[in-house]
């Protein structure tokens, strides 16, 4: 270990003890996290911000105040508690991973990063968190924050994902055994509120001094051009049709997803597959999930996935009164004014709103 590195090792963990983020997950300064907690944040946090996770983690955390908790809620009443946070498989394996750790693991997560990977939903990055944040042992998580830090102070000019294995190999070798979860979590702050992507504060950086062995990227001017990235594939459009059956009485046909897939488990209205050639009416009718009138809706709903653009056409029809009794594995007919009672993602939310405008 080099003076260079023992010094940052000081620097950013007193810059940490000064400037480190208060959140309802973290331990105090010097304090080792709850094992619950951290794993619960840390799913939470995948693709998601911290200002957009708070109030869901207080939620979460209020009505399954512990694992146990968790592992015996019901699965759609877990969907339903993560509606707006998006990548439902997350929540799938969420619930999924509270039931093994209670049945298999006596209630209490492993400790190691091995055990951690082979539970549902845990890939390398979060089990490392967990090990470094709630078991105070090196490990080496790299999130965004961490990844730009590093680029930047190393100048490293890889793009992912090849950079974040790099950037795994360097922070792994600066952890130190003192105080690990505490230093990874403030690489995290660090990443958050001074190496930003855009304006970084650099005169507030711990590691931007000489003394400590300085930030390449800064000596050399081109702070913000790391971490260097590859260029953006333009995203597909994708094309389907849903259907809107309406039964006598008033009610509105939905029904579950396969738990495989997108949107996984999640209630839908029945619709085609998602394709890139538009649907013509015939093949189109040939999926509608009864016999009716149906109509054409004018317009289409819009909806971005991370890979693809989604535009829904949305067909909707009366059906006989005694198809309303037909509900199929999966399907339930609910009120219009009901609808808020299930675990709805979000593109399905946009074809109530657009139907009950133009319906």
């Amino acid at each position: 270990m080099s003076d260079f590195e023992q010094q940052r090792r000081h620097a950013l963990l007193t810059w940490y003890d000064r400037h480190g983020r208060t959140l309802p997950w973290r331990a105090g300064v010097g304090d080792v996290g709850d094992p619950y907690r951290v794993w619960l944040s840390e799913i939470m946090l995948q693709q998601t911000t911290v200002t957009t996770v708070e109030p869901y983690f207080k939620a979460f955390t209020e009505r399954w105040p512990t694992l146990q908790d968790l592992a015996a809620a019901e699965l759609d009443e877990v969907l339903h508690a993560w509606q707006g946070l998006g990548y439902y498989a997350r929540a799938r394996n969420l619930h999924k991973c509270a039931m093994t750790v209670a049945d298999e693991h006596g209630g209490r997560f492993p400790d190691n990063e091995q055990d951690l990977l082979a539970l549902p939903g845990i890939g390398s990055y979060t089990a490392a968190a967990i090990v470094a944040i709630a078991f105070d042992r090196r490990a080496a998580p790299v999130d965004g924050n961490i990844e730009r830090v590093f680029a930047r102070l190393m100048a490293l000019g890889k793009p992912s994902p090849g950079l974040r294995a790099d950037v795994a190999v360097a922070l792994l070798s600066l952890v130190p055994e003192h105080r690990p979860g505490d230093f990874v979590q403030a690489l995290m702050d660090l990443g958050s509120a001074v190496c930003t992507p855009k304006n970084p504060k650099c005169g507030g950086c711990p590691w931007s001094a000489e003394a400590v062995g300085g930030c390449r990227a800064l000596m050399i001017g081109k702070v913000e051009t790391f971490p260097v990235k590859k260029p953006k594939k333009k995203k597909p459009t994708r094309r389907g049709v849903a259907f809107w059956a309406e039964s006598g009485d008033g009610r509105v046909f939905l029904r579950r997803r396969d738990e495989r897939g997108l949107l996984g488990g999640m209630m839908e209205f029945p619709s085609t597959d998602w394709r890139e050639q538009p649907w013509n009416v015939q093949q189109a009718l040939g999926n509608a999930p009864f016999k009716a009138d149906w109509r054409v809706l004018p317009g289409v709903v819009k909806h971005t996935f991370t890979h693809f653009h989604l535009e829904l056409t949305i067909y909707t029809g009366r059906i006989a009164a005694s198809a309303g009794n037909i509900v199929g594995e999966g399907g339930v007919w609910s009120p219009v004014d009901g609808l808020s009672d299930y675990a709805l993602p979000a593109v399905m939310k946009k074809i109530v709103r657009h139907t009950r405008v133009l319906a």
